[in-house]
């Protein structure tokens, strides 16, 4: 294929993928003048860690090339991205931290009841909600863990003072501050997935597939709606299972992160 379609192809994939980008954006109030400043600082942090020679970070001359931008301009975003980055690990990791706690209420053998399923816990006590937040994560108070995941509806007292799941996964309440930084890891993951297969050096592509059909009537998207969540979550409770049966036993292991995704389509 000849440069220029080359080229036009990735104008069209970029149109694309940044429309849903756009509308979050637009939403929060971020100009285009501010989100040039971010394409700016992905744009030299991909090219400084991926364009590199002999396994270094490219040096700021071969950022500008690559780029369009000026070395000045490079060195400026540079420290616009080290400024930026530290933004996001807070809430990705209080969000870790509350996945796992729901996860491992219908996992764990202390915490589930007898046909397999989350068992009602009192709030105190080692086999408690308290003892559960503590075991996976023990670097957020219990407390503060239960006011969140009642807060999002992951969990609900019961008239005896008791706790019940009602998730499996965390959520954060729509448009809130934790819910728009996870929606940036989720593009993350779906992109991250479609550029390896486009570019990575991985001996197989990894698993990306999707189930589409332009002819079903609107009348039909409740019952399709009700059909991925109860395929999709159970799906996604297998891959949890998965996961956990296969964590690291020491810390001596290298590890990464591994997981699955999942999400409808609709279109009109």
């Amino acid at each position: 294929m000849k440069d220029i379609d080359i080229r036009r192809a990735a104008f069209s994939a970029f149109a694309l993928c940044f429309r849903p980008l756009a509308r979050m954006l637009l939403r929060c109030g971020v100009t285009w003048k501010e989100a040039a400043e971010l394409m700016k600082i992905a744009y030299v942090d991909v090219a400084t860690a991926e364009y590199g020679k002999h396994g270094r970070p490219a040096n700021a001359s071969r950022v500008a090339i690559l780029t369009g931008l000026g070395r000045r301009e490079v060195k400026r975003v540079r420290d616009l991205g080290v400024a930026a980055h530290g933004s996001p690990v807070a809430p990705l990791a209080k969000i870790s931290h509350a996945s796992r706690v729901l996860s491992a209420w219908h996992q764990d053998p202390d915490f589930v009841d007898a046909k397999g399923g989350p068992r009602l816990l009192d709030v105190a006590g080692e086999r408690g909600f308290t003892g559960l937040a503590k075991r996976y994560a023990p670097d957020i108070p219990s407390t503060a863990m239960l006011k969140e995941l009642q807060a999002v509806g992951a969990v609900a007292t019961t008239p005896g003072g008791r706790v019940r799941a009602k998730m499996r996964f965390y959520r954060p309440a729509a448009l809130d501050a934790d819910a728009l930084i996870r929606s940036g890891d989720v593009l993350r993951d779906v992109g991250g997935t479609v550029a390896e297969n486009l570019f990575g050096e991985e001996p197989r592509t990894r698993f990306e597939g999707r189930a589409t059909n332009v002819r079903v009537p609107r009348s039909a998207r409740r019952a399709f709606r009700e059909f991925v969540e109860q395929r999709g979550m159970a799906l996604l409770e297998d891959a949890d299972g998965w996961l956990t049966k296969h964590e690291a036993k020491s810390s001596a292991d290298k590890t990464g992160r591994l997981g699955l995704g999942v999400y409808l389509i609709q279109d009109d």
